[in-house]
């Protein structure tokens, strides 16, 4: 197992800003928590902060993530974007598509995203997001925008083995966890200067659509107002989910309270 250092990342990195302000960790809470406390202390956008192991590794609504010592890639990003706020959730999503690519340009795998911020292999989980937002009137302050990856874990919780799945127990082979990290933050870098644009998806979409393991399929929308299934058709250029309901109807589905599953299992 060859260990994470900034050295072995910034070596990688072929960015202007992203993550050329980087901290290595051996073990931590949380990279959010740590990139959250640099933001606070002004360091700058594209700051990156990994992890060899977390011990307060979080998904989202509140779930633990594992993270054991040498076998993912747990890292963070800041981003300061200039939008308002109702814009920033589609970072989650660009965050993805840079995940999935960053996996395929590193390892020559296809892993294939299940809105809004998880990759899956073979209906199975490997990378999951959290990003988490400071506002200031109405505007996003600054993202954290948290990635992690199951590159070399080879035993998962007895809850989650039906679920979960790593980048070595794919292919085989152990993953070069550096490079992954890299090659995701580099695209990452790519992606985020055309939202900043665009201010909205329109110049990923297509891109996303593609890879989008959601699309084509009959999906169950698990919403609190009330539960329904349809054809998933994709996301439009704001990140909501399009959803053709049985009665013909077009919903457009927004993440956050919404999660959506394949009608015949995870994805």
């Amino acid at each position: 197992m060859e260990y994470l250092t900034e050295e072995s990342i910034l070596s990688r990195l072929n960015t202007r800003w992203a993550g050329r302000a980087c901290r290595v960790l051996q073990d931590t809470d949380s990279t959010n928590i740590q990139c959250r406390k640099l933001a606070e202390e002004g360091w700058p956008e594209g700051t990156l902060v990994l992890a060899e192991s977390q011990n307060a590794g979080r998904g989202r609504r509140g779930r633990t993530w594992v993270s054991p010592p040498g076998t993912g890639i747990w890292m963070s990003i800041l981003l300061r974007p200039d939008c308002p706020a109702d814009r920033a959730p589609m970072l989650t999503l660009l965050a993805a598509l840079a995940a999935e690519k960053g996996i395929r340009e590193a390892e020559g795998l296809e892993p294939m995203i299940k809105w809004p911020n998880d990759l899956v292999m073979n209906g199975r989980k490997i990378c999951g997001i959290l990003t988490e937002m400071k506002t200031t009137d109405s505007h996003a302050g600054y993202v954290i925008v948290g990635i992690g990856i199951n590159a070399n874990l080879t035993v998962f919780p007895e809850e989650l083995r039906d679920k979960a799945t790593s980048l070595l127990l794919e292919s085989g082979r152990e993953a070069d966890r550096a490079e992954i990290a890299a090659a995701t933050v580099n695209a990452l870098e790519k992606y985020y200067e055309r939202f900043l644009r665009e201010q909205d998806l329109s110049s990923v979409r297509e891109e996303y659509n593609q890879n989008l393991v959601n699309r084509g399929r009959r999906v169950h929308v698990l919403d609190p107002a009330g539960g329904y299934e349809g054809w998933c058709l994709g996301i439009t250029s704001a990140g909501e989910l399009q959803v053709r309901k049985d009665d013909g109807s077009l919903v457009s589905v927004m993440s956050g309270e919404v999660s959506v599953r394949g009608v015949y299992g995870y994805v």
